[in-house]
């Protein structure tokens, strides 16, 4: 039976449908087909939230090791500087969520986006820049597959 009114369980939970996997205990993974033994050996089960744009681009830009940095040190060896622009970071953030990539995806998209200019700018032996802005991260994106990416990340 039910409480209402002044008699209700204030500790009761409400449950949020959008989110239900926060919910989950180890029964329902047997129901779901694993079997004991693997269950047994995870003490705790827990829900992460996807990542949302703001998190991803401070994941690309913000770290020690931020994959613009490594990518940026990477090409200053061979003598070209790598100036990324704010709207290609936001369209790098769009794909991997378009995607559903997370932020182990952020790096084969930006791979995607360098390798030609990778192989094609150090053989020559002056200077260069290389700006990455939206127009030349979504041409080079056109070329790769949903399927390389994934097979990538």
């Amino acid at each position: 039976t039910r409480s209402v009114g002044f008699h209700s369980s204030k500790d009761r939970e409400d449950y949020n449908n959008s989110n239900l996997l926060r919910y989950i205990a180890p029964q329902d993974l047997k129901t779901f087909g694993l079997i004991p033994e693997l269950i047994g050996r995870m003490p705790v089960l827990t829900y992460l939230n996807p990542l949302d744009e703001a998190t991803l681009e401070l994941i690309l830009t913000k770290p020690k090791n931020a994959i613009l940095k490594q990518y940026t040190k990477l090409l200053e060896l061979d003598g070209v500087t790598l100036d990324f622009s704010e709207e290609a970071l936001k369209y790098v953030v769009q794909k991997a969520i378009e995607f559903k990539l997370g932020a182990r995806g952020l790096r084969s998209i930006i791979e995607t986006i360098l390798t030609d200019a990778m192989f094609e700018l150090p053989s020559n032996d002056e200077e260069q820049t290389l700006t990455v802005d939206r127009d030349y991260a979504s041409q080079k994106m056109e070329k790769m597959s949903l399927k390389a990416l994934k097979a990538v990340s």
